[in-house]
């Protein structure tokens, strides 16, 4: 039996039946990883022996009739922006190299209490600012569909590794587009939940005001199954709030008669003509199931990009100032005054991308610069999400594009950097709103590489949002299928 063939939920169902132990679970899983990476890279480390000591201990606990929950002994693989007490994290990043935390995000802790066995950690853009992981200081995941492109960013590692059998499950984050996007390319499934559903302590921040800790998965189950776990109320996190406990079964089997999807017309803008022909066919099927489907205006939304990159690298350079060699993080050899030390510690420590969104972050933020552009993007913002508030009375969600086409080839970023930024259009308006977007794979291009979109929910609606993903993914097959060279 090939254990990463199998659902994170299937996985659970077999360790809790006997068939499987936790321990085979992890055996199974490391043995691909160990194999595969040399060929995807999706992995900045690997805790072998954590992840065997918590095999052993899962196992006892449900030995010892305790219910745990429907995933517990499947091994989770976490982004490298997230905090895992004693485990490297690095953010990808020099400037956090050999960086241990000496506590664990309550993500962490709540997957552990669930009986999940986090794995390692997952290769990603340089502190989650990218779109192709090639910010990495390990270098950039390759696409398991075709390994001349990237996986996407900035959790590139995250659906580079569950759709190559490197990993069954995994947690993620997302500040405009960081999980959607990768899982478009990568032909995964992957949930950005509203803001505030799900706790942000001990996530390592790019942009606190976007940042959010979601899942990359095979299927809207398994989100779904990993998303009841994360989420909910966190008393170190004020940000975060209660939210709908719902059961894997609500999910199952709804009707789309009457659901209403609106399609942003300002969103299928400079899409490719295999992505308008893909988006084409999901409406086709949602059609089909009952939904009515019809475009909405929503100008606003040509304003996404200028809005996010101003506000994320705003709060990216305020975030990102800690990192000055004193406390944490790299330090120079080559110092002979404080000055040049804290000079010498950045420039040596943070990759070209960080500097530049930093130095714009700083710009921004500068006298004479603040009301004129940080202010005003402020004020997008809100008009954004008044946007969306106005589209959801007349509809239940929302259908877009993830990107403009699919997977690019590895080296092409920085020859269309502009192009990759203004890709995030397509996502970064549901980060500047706060609201859930789940990521569908819903088709391919003329070449074979798969093709994404993605539902967009009313705030907390995620049991809504993902019982349409639910329903869409039992009459299409696009998530299942796999490269054949990993058949």
């Amino acid at each position: 039996m090939d254990i990463c063939n199998l659902t994170a939920l299937e996985l659970g169902e077999k360790i809790r039946s006997g068939e499987l132990t936790p321990t085979d679970a992890v055996n199974g899983v490391i043995a691909a990883a160990e194999k595969k990476d040399k060929i995807y890279n999706c992995y900045t480390s690997l805790e072998k022996e954590q992840a065997y000591k918590l095999a052993k201990e899962v196992e006892k606990r449900i030995k010892n009739g305790k219910v745990l929950s429907s995933l517990a002994g499947v091994p989770v693989a976490v982004k490298d922006n997230i905090c895992e007490k004693g485990k490297l994290t690095t953010c990808a990043s020099k400037m956090l190299d050999g960086f241990r935390p000496p506590y664990d995000a309550t993500v962490i802790t709540k997957i552990k209490k669930a009986g999940m066995i986090p794995l390692g950690k997952l290769n990603m853009d340089e502190f989650a600012m990218g779109s192709s992981t090639e910010s990495s200081v390990i270098g950039c995941s390759k696409n398991p569909w075709n390994t001349d492109c990237v996986a996407g960013g900035s959790s590139g590692g995250a659906a580079a590794a569950v759709k190559s059998g490197e990993g069954i499950i995994a947690l993620a984050t997302d500040t405009g587009g960081s999980i959607r996007q990768p899982c478009s390319f990568c032909g995964v499934t992957g949930l950005k939940p509203t803001y505030g559903a799900v706790s942000r302590y001990g996530l390592i921040a790019f942009a606190s005001s976007l940042d959010t800790v979601g899942t990359v998965a095979k299927n809207a189950r398994d989100t779904a199954a990993l998303y009841s776990i994360i989420s909910g109320k966190d008393d170190k996190d004020l940000t975060s709030k209660d939210t709908e406990k719902f059961s894997l079964s609500e999910l199952e089997n709804r009707s789309l008669k009457g659901v209403k999807i609106g399609i942003p017309k300002e969103l299928l803008g400079g899409i490719g003509t295999d992505t308008a022909r893909c988006i084409e066919s999901a409406v086709a099927t949602l059609k089909a199931l009952g939904a009515d489907v019809n475009e909405i205006s929503m100008p606003i939304l040509n304003y996404t990009v200028s809005a996010y990159y101003i506000i994320a690298c705003a709060e990216a350079s305020s975030n990102l100032a800690r990192y000055d060699g004193v406390r944490y993080g790299h330090r120079t050899f080559r110092a002979s005054s404080l000055e040049e030390m804290y000079i010498n510690s950045r420039s040596e420590g943070f990759g070209t991308e960080v500097k530049k969104r930093i130095m714009l972050g700083n710009f921004v933020l500068s006298e004479g610069f603040y009301d004129a552009y940080y202010g005003k993007a402020l004020k997008v913002k809100g008009l954004i999400s008044e946007s969306f508030e106005e589209a959801f009375k007349s509809f239940d969600y929302l259908l877009a594009p993830v990107s403009s086409g699919t997977a690019y080839k590895t080296g092409e970023c920085s020859n269309r950097s502009l192009g990759v930024y203004k890709d995030d259009i397509y996502t970064a308006c549901v980060n500047l709103a706060g609201l859930p977007s789940l990521a569908l794979p819903c088709g391919f291009s003329e070449g074979g590489m798969p093709i994404g979109m993605q539902l967009i929910g009313k705030a907390f609606d995620e049991r809504g949002l993902l019982s349409v993903g639910v329903a869409f993914q039992s009459v299409t097959d696009y998530h299942a299928k796999t490269p054949e060279e990993l058949i």
